[in-house]
């Protein structure tokens, strides 16, 4: 399942709070796009792996993320 977010995630710094816990989401890989205006993540997951699970992660870290695909 790929999933699009957009996000309040902003600098490299942001990415490397967050990608100690988007590691750990079983054969997932991701993608940040901080040059789109709004701040693209992208995560192609099996479907194990909620879009509610991935907005949770990242509202928990304090980061606002919005599921852009339904």
């Amino acid at each position: 399942m790929i999933y699009v977010f957009k996000t309040s995630v902003f600098t490299d710094n942001d990415v490397q709070s967050l990608k100690p816990h988007l590691d750990k989401l079983p054969q997932t890989q991701w993608n940040f796009d901080l040059g789109d205006c709004d701040k693209i993540l992208r995560i192609d997951s099996p479907q194990g792996v909620s879009a509610e699970l991935i907005i949770k992660l990242l509202q928990d870290k304090g980061f606002d993320c919005e599921n852009l695909l339904f």
